[in-house]
């Protein structure tokens, strides 16, 4: 290859094709290379072959799994908030005209339920609620938790970061998100699907 080119991007994963395609977009010359024999890194989707390849590498695909192509499974979920920077960035970029795109019906929360006089404790499968109605008839919370929560989700909504005064009473410099949690007596339960089932944390480190 005796060409010249303005940038070189190692890699296919999210990050590097957002990089490429937002560098041509404003006229660089981009050369994308890969040291993997398929597109798209650690976030890939794999047919039958490179599945075989990386996780049962020397071993042939028994045939009764049909056609390579009849095959593409992720290697991570990829699922995209509709109206994040993210899509905004993909549409720029034009990638949108290589990935499908299905809009997600329902998520669903698997939450312990605590029992009492009329009912037994039990791990219980509930729809994360989408609008007001139908988080006014959830069973992930109690009555007074709902009210609780609604109050969190009313002072969330109104913060502006540039404007202190939305703050309210506390300084979001200096606090931690427990201390949110804290302030609007929310239950370990309701913060535990705030945190993982509504802002999709993987983990608890962000409450700190």
């Amino acid at each position: 290859m005796n060409e010249t080119y303005d940038v070189i991007v190692c890699g296919t994963g999210l990050k590097e094709c957002v990089l490429s395609g937002l560098l041509a977009t404003k006229g660089k010359k981009v050369l994308h290379v890969d040291r993997n024999e398929y597109y798209g890194g650690e976030t890939a989707s794999l047919n039958l072959t490179n599945l075989w390849k990386q996780f049962r590498p020397n071993v042939e695909p028994d045939k009764q799994y049909g056609h390579n192509r009849d095959w593409n499974i992720d290697l991570i979920p990829k699922f995209i908030m509709a109206n994040g920077k993210l899509v905004k960035m993909l549409l720029h970029t034009k990638v949108t005209k290589y990935l499908e795109w299905k809009c997600l019906d329902a998520s669903y929360v698997a939450q312990y339920q605590k029992g009492g006089m009329l009912k037994s404790a039990k791990l219980a499968i509930a729809k994360v609620p989408s609008n007001d109605m139908e988080a006014l008839k959830s069973n992930l919370m109690g009555l007074f938790e709902k009210k609780r929560c609604m109050n969190f989700y009313k002072y969330i909504e109104d913060i502006d970061f540039d404007d202190k005064k939305t703050w309210k009473d506390m300084d979001l410099d200096n606090l931690k998100m427990a201390d949110v949690y804290k302030k609007y007596k929310l239950e370990t339960q309701t913060i535990d699907f705030l945190g993982h089932a509504v802002a999709l944390h993987t983990d608890d480190t962000y409450i700190n």
